[in-house]
């Protein structure tokens, strides 16, 4: 479980700077500066049920340095979803857990789901490579017969070991709002622009603002 960023927390693989919005690389900081740093943040949401358990995991955004000193969003922030059957009374089985990775579009189709909708994804985490099409992953969301809340049935086809399992919970429309209002805070940070607001100097960009003005709006105004 990893954190989004906040002021002075490393950020997954990226470190966030004192001084800066900005995840920062370990392999561009040297240790007398990573050594100032503050610990990892770790948050993250599960649903238990008595057949699974859900966990909810938002992943953040990678930036990497220009050589103009400004940085470049490389990968956006994602959402893990963990699905682990039940091995007992209140207990786990952690070893047979699977996973799904919501990209920001994905989030957005579950964001707008009503009470009555569903949605599925397919992923093939080896698409565009040699073993493509050997591992399969489905995850459907769809309403419970009540209008209750709904179901997250997540099945994973992998035949390079030979395993197919099929991993449901139900999720009741509390614990659905619970996660839709969850990830309508986190998407601005999985995009990133938090660390273009945190950036902004408005008495460094009063000037430039005013004297770009034509070429922005007033530009596409007239056109």
């Amino acid at each position: 479980m990893l954190n989004l960023s906040i002021p002075s927390t490393r950020v997954g693989s990226f470190i966030q700077n004192p001084k800066s919005p900005f995840p920062l690389n370990p392999q561009f900081c040297s240790p007398s500066t990573i050594k100032h740093y503050a610990p990892k943040v770790f948050i993250g949401h599960s649903i238990y049920k008595g057949k699974a358990v859900l966990t909810v995991d938002p992943r953040p955004p990678e930036f990497a340095p220009l050589d103009s000193g400004a940085f470049k969003l490389t990968k956006e922030g994602f959402i893990l979803l963990q699905f682990a059957p039940a091995a007992g009374v209140r207990q786990y089985d952690w070893s047979r857990k699977q996973v799904f990775s919501l990209s920001v579009t994905e989030i957005g189709s579950l964001i707008s789901l009503g009470a009555r909708d569903s949605c599925e994804f397919f992923h093939d985490p080896f698409k565009g490579k040699s073993d493509e099409g050997r591992v399969r992953k489905v995850l459907k969301v769809e309403p419970l017969p009540d209008g209750s809340g709904h179901f997250f049935n997540l099945s994973v086809q992998n035949k390079l070991i030979n395993m197919d399992e099929s991993i449901y919970i139900p999720v009741t429309k509390a614990e659905f709002a619970i996660l839709i209002s969850a990830f309508n805070f986190a998407v601005p940070y999985l995009l990133g622009w938090h660390t273009f607001v945190n950036s902004i100097n408005p008495e460094g960009t009063a000037g430039l603002n005013n004297a770009n003005s034509r070429s922005g709006a007033d530009l596409e105004w007239s056109r």
